[in-house]
């Protein structure tokens, strides 16, 4: 007889590597595609967030949301610490954003997502909800090639030099807000290319990562639990990014200090973000520059995801119908 063996997070990581983690983002991209252009911001992400859950309840897991829904407002479901999964199995960190863009999908504007990123028990940064500096760029390049507490200016230019171009051939990627009006006089005083992006900084980050988007480095400040799903990202495809935690004022101090953050002007690592052993995946919502959205096609509703995992590298698309 073979003895029991306690199924290692390894195990289950790889267990759920496709099927098991595209079937959530995509029930919580289906979900709020039916509310694509209806204006309503909360009902979108009110019925991502259900979908998202639910599907996550059916997974042979132990899993334990530490980036999650509302910090500040007090969400009913998915906040952090909420345990999921059917119970069983080993301990597992889950980062998500059920619909990463909730404003793009109010207005049927491009790159909204269902996301998700699961770990080993550790291995995920807790990020307060706050604000995050953020800086990075795809695979390829030398290591230190970026540097957070280096002028813009500068990193731009390490960039160019590592990839053998003039700092004006670079494009960057920038959230279209006040806050980065010095960071786009700097970009344009050299000369860079700068797509302005309305939101959805997670597909901005991981933009870096595609040759085909035209974008070789992410600038900028948007939020921290959105930083950590994109840095699970990057770990799975190879790339460099830091990170550096913003507070404006004394209840973000308190609730980075609550999560066990001393360390007020740390930089975070790629590594310091996500570690170990993660799968990051990420169903389209809208049409994107990374995924296609929802779309229904005669009796079939079609989507589009993508699964990665850091331990193999290993990138899948997956297209799939279902039936309405």
């Amino acid at each position: 007889m073979i003895p029991d063996r306690r199924v290692t997070a390894s195990e289950v990581l790889d267990r759920l590597l496709v099927l098991e983690m595209v079937r959530v983002t995509e029930a919580a991209a289906m979900a709020a595609a039916k509310l694509i252009g209806r204006g309503d911001e909360k009902a979108a992400d009110h019925v991502a967030v259900e979908a998202m859950r639910a599907a996550l309840n059916e997974l042979p897991m132990c899993g334990t949301v530490v980036i999650g829904e509302g910090e500040r407002d007090e969400a009913p479901m998915l906040f952090i610490g909420e345990k999921v999964g059917a119970g069983d199995g080993p301990n597992i960190d889950i980062a998500l954003d059920p619909l990463e863009g909730t404003t793009i999908t109010a207005k049927a504007g491009p790159n909204a997502l269902a996301v998700l990123a699961i770990a080993e028990e550790g291995c995920l940064l807790n990020a307060p909800d706050t604000y995050m500096d953020k800086l990075a760029i795809g695979p390829g390049y030398p290591k230190g090639t970026i540097d957070l507490s280096r002028p813009v200016s500068d990193n731009i230019r390490s960039i160019a030099k590592a990839k053998g171009v003039e700092p004006g051939d670079i494009v960057a990627c920038v959230l279209d807000r006040p806050r980065h009006s010095g960071i786009i006089a700097e970009l344009r005083a050299l000369g860079c290319g700068i797509k302005l992006i309305p939101d959805g900084d997670v597909a901005g980050v991981i933009a870096v990562t595609d040759p085909e988007t035209g974008i070789d480095v992410y600038v900028g400040q948007g939020g921290a639990p959105e930083g950590v799903l994109a840095a699970a990202a990057l770990r799975c495809v190879g790339g460099q990014m830091q990170g550096r935690l913003v507070f404006r004022n004394d209840d973000e101090i308190g609730r980075a200090r609550r999560w066990g953050i001393e360390d007020l002007d740390r930089i975070y690592s790629l590594e310091d973000m996500a570690k170990g052993d993660c799968i990051f995946a990420a169903t389209g919502v809208t049409d994107g520059s990374l995924l296609e959205g929802v779309h229904r096609r005669g009796q079939c509703v079609t989507t589009e995801s993508i699964v990665m995992r850091a331990s193999s590298g290993t990138v899948r698309r997956v297209r799939a119908e279902h039936r309405c």
